[in-house]
């Protein structure tokens, strides 16, 4: 259970003189997993918090443990907690809160922001600190008036009397309510008194973006910083065997060239003379045995593998022996390439190792992993780490990586330095040597009835796993199978009653991550193009069909209800195609439907139609946004994004061969937002996983095939 505590009253505000006078209020949090080795590590006892601080002056400040890389959840934590509180709006502010035990996530016991999970795993703790700081604020009213608590309201950010001009600002009762200890119990409030919550709000940090003003971590300047690039092996798992500096050293503002860790840093007075201090350089690298990886050798090792066993992700029925026994089973095989996060804030981060410690200045989504891996790089401890979180120019998963390795890379060259140093990894860096969503093979059959309903599928999945080797893999020894890897198909919500989906573990050399939707992002397109061809096969309606196998799953059918409603679902005008597709993830629901023509073999989206029930809503306006960018971004995925291997090296290296979605290509979307009062669930990530497929169905229906290779092949529109 989560307590309420009030800092102040722990020394905190006596650290802190900008404070003084101020109420400080946090969660208070029991460490568990991961954030217990922070814990032991560190030189003394800490406390887990996440603050809410109310100024003299009236200001409220929100330090939100969740890093804010564009979905909205600096104003959406600031939302629940000034509801509670009954604040005014107009004097809030919220701020990234920087790494601290404090702040772990409180599912995951570490500080970290994914899995589209922020805002519904801190609804009920925001909302105990707005109540807590609301009584304690009555109270502090009460004690200075003499009037009962009881007696007392809140409205607006001031305490109200039952008397004429009995109104008391928070911030003149800041002082007296940070001597009170937080209630035991605060009562919330009904849903029904909101005022904030559920209705839209402009976001605190859009004035700021919008004029340049929002500090991104390639925005930090630091006195006395050097900026440094670094050469990396050009294949993956490659050595440095020895390189010539000279011609590097000889570049105006290059002031030292360094070996580390992941490969040989320039480190210079700015990023121009880095870079080109960098393309003097002459390096000689040991490619190793992964100079023979390309993506031709992995299919055909991902395609052998599906002969052996693989782990078991579901099994329901007998799958094997109903498909020998079908006549005509629909089979395909579908090919997703490994694709790269590409934020368009490139990697970066600005470390500075002293005598005293390590301060670091990142834009990053795993709190808890930088520090650690900051201070294992300096030679310290993670109390000693002071990790700034700035805002992201997108993360994408990218940012919330394990090995840590944009921060441990600054770490290293300040280290090295002897100076601060913000590393810069350029897009080229990033694109051929960062981690990509891994390359997926996927094998299919689906065996219908007489009645064309589906009566056995088999599913083999084969791509590298993204959980093995981190702390989040524990289980997948013993089973064979990445749950990440199979979340979508192996939960299959059509009926279906013969089901065998299997997980067939690739390796490579490649490093691979999350993106976006994770698992999602290829099990959606399976399922949605897979029923779309039984549908087609039964000749029926694609919604019909896909609510008539839904018996039991209310929402979906509720979804698409709504879906064919605003989409105008079969009355497209003449020369346009529309395709469905609908997928649960992440706690949401969310269906598409894409709008398209083909006109002299050219494709053209027209229109995307969604709708989404991810529960309650705090934002209407977050939602909608996230929604909608993460469709286009599915869209993008979908019609070009691509990077393969030759000789073990990547071949894309920037956008002009990774092209990503342009403005031109991109439809009108409309999302709408339909609430059944389930659970809160996530906005982040759940918009992508429907876009390619319903895209792909629409494209089937135009030209009567599906494509299971992507990125989809538009030069085939023309022929």
């Amino acid at each position: 259970m989560n307590e309420i505590v009030n800092l102040s009253r722990r020394g905190f505000i006596a650290k802190s003189s900008a404070l003084a006078g101020a109420l400080v209020l946090g969660v208070h949090l029991a460490p568990r997993g991961y954030a217990e080795q922070v814990n032991a590590a560190a030189s003394g006892p800490v406390d887990l918090n996440a603050f809410l601080t109310v100024a003299a002056d009236g200001a409220i400040t929100v330090h939100v443990k969740h890093s804010e890389m564009g979905q909205g959840i600096l104003t959406s934590i600031a939302m629940i907690v000034a509801e509670e509180m009954d604040a005014d709006w107009q004097t809030i502010r919220a701020l990234p809160g920087d790494a601290r035990a404090e702040f772990a996530h409180s599912q995951w016991g570490i500080q970290a922001t994914g899995g589209s999970t922020s805002t519904h795993t801190s609804y009920e703790q925001m909302r105990k600190v707005g109540a807590s700081a609301r009584a304690m604020l009555i109270a502090a009213a009460a004690a200075k008036s003499g009037i009962a608590a009881e007696q007392l309201k809140t409205a607006d950010g001031a305490v109200l009397g039952p008397g004429p001009g009995q109104r008391w600002g928070y911030g003149e009762l800041a002082a007296d309510a940070a001597k009170l200890s937080p209630p035991a119990d605060v009562a919330l409030k009904d849903g029904k008194q909101f005022r904030l919550v559920g209705k839209a709000q402009h976001r605190l940090d859009g004035r700021a973006k919008v004029t340049g003003k929002a500090g991104f971590g390639i925005d930090v300047r630091v006195p006395g910083m050097l900026t440094a690039l670094v050469a990396r092996p050009p294949v993956f798992g490659g050595k440095l065997v020895k390189f010539d500096d000279s011609r590097a050293r000889a570049v105006a503002g290059v002031r030292q060239v360094l070996a580390i860790h992941s490969g040989v840093a320039v480190v210079a007075d700015h990023f121009w003379a880095a870079k080109q201090g960098l393309e003097a350089l002459t390096v000689e690298w040991d490619d190793g045995a992964a100079a023979e990886f390309s993506s031709a050798s992995q299919k055909a090792a991902m395609d052998a593998s599906f002969e052996l066993e693989g782990g078991s992700a579901k099994k329901v029925g007998d799958a094997a022996a109903a498909l020998a026994a079908a006549r005509e089973p629909i089979a395909a095989e579908y090919d997703f390439p490994y694709l790269s996060h590409a934020p368009l804030e490139p990697m970066n981060a600005t470390a500075h190792v002293r005598e005293d410690g390590v301060e670091v200045w990142a834009p990053t989504q795993f709190q808890t992993f930088d520090q650690l891996a900051a201070a294992k790089v300096a030679g310290t401890t993670p109390d000693k780490v002071v990790l700034h979180t700035t805002l992201l120019g997108g993360g994408f998963g990218r940012r919330a990586n394990p090995a840590s390795d944009f921060v441990a890379e600054a770490v290293a060259v300040s280290k090295a330095a002897g100076k601060p140093v913000k590393l810069v990894w350029t897009r080229e860096h990033d694109l051929r040597g960062g981690y990509y969503r891994p390359r997926t093979r996927v094998s299919t059959k689906l065996a219908l009835d007489a009645d064309g309903k589906p009566h056995a599928l088999q599913v083999k999945i084969a791509n590298q796993s993204v959980l093995a080797g981190t702390p989040f893999g524990a289980g997948i020894a013993d089973t064979g199978v990445d749950p990440s890897q199979v979340e979508g198909l192996d939960d299959w919500p059509y009926a279906t009653p013969n089901l065998a989906v299997s997980y067939h573990m690739a390796t490579a050399t490649v490093p691979v991550l999350w993106w976006r939707s994770v698992g999602h992002s290829f099990s959606a397109y399976v399922k949605e193009t897979l029923i779309d061809q039984a549908a087609a096969r039964a000749k029926a309606d694609p919604i019909d069909y896909r609510i008539g196998l839904l018996d039991g799953h209310p929402r979906e059918i509720a979804l698409l209800k709504k879906l064919r409603e605003v989409s105008a679902w079969g009355k497209a005008a003449k020369g346009r195609h529309q395709g469905v597709a609908i997928h649960h993830s992440f706690g949401s629901l969310v269906g598409q439907v894409v709008e398209i023509s083909i006109a002299d073999g050219k494709l053209a989206i027209h229109k995307l139609s969604a709708v989404v029930d991810c529960g309650s809503v705090v934002n209407p306006d977050t939602v909608k946004a996230q929604i909608m960018g993460g469709a286009l971004m599915g869209l993008s995925a979908a019609l070009g994004e691509a990077v393969t291997f030759e000789a073990g090296k990547p071949v894309q290296s920037n956008f002009h061969d990774y092209p990503i979605l342009r403005f031109a290509q991109a439809p009108a979307v409309e999302v709408h937002i339909l609430e059944s009062g389930a659970a809160m669930g996530g906005v982040g990530e759940p918009g992508t996983p429907p876009a390619a497929p319903a895209l792909a169905n629409a494209l089937a229906a135009a030209t009567g095939k599906w494509q299971t290779v992507l990125p989809l092949d538009l030069k085939a529109l023309a022929g």
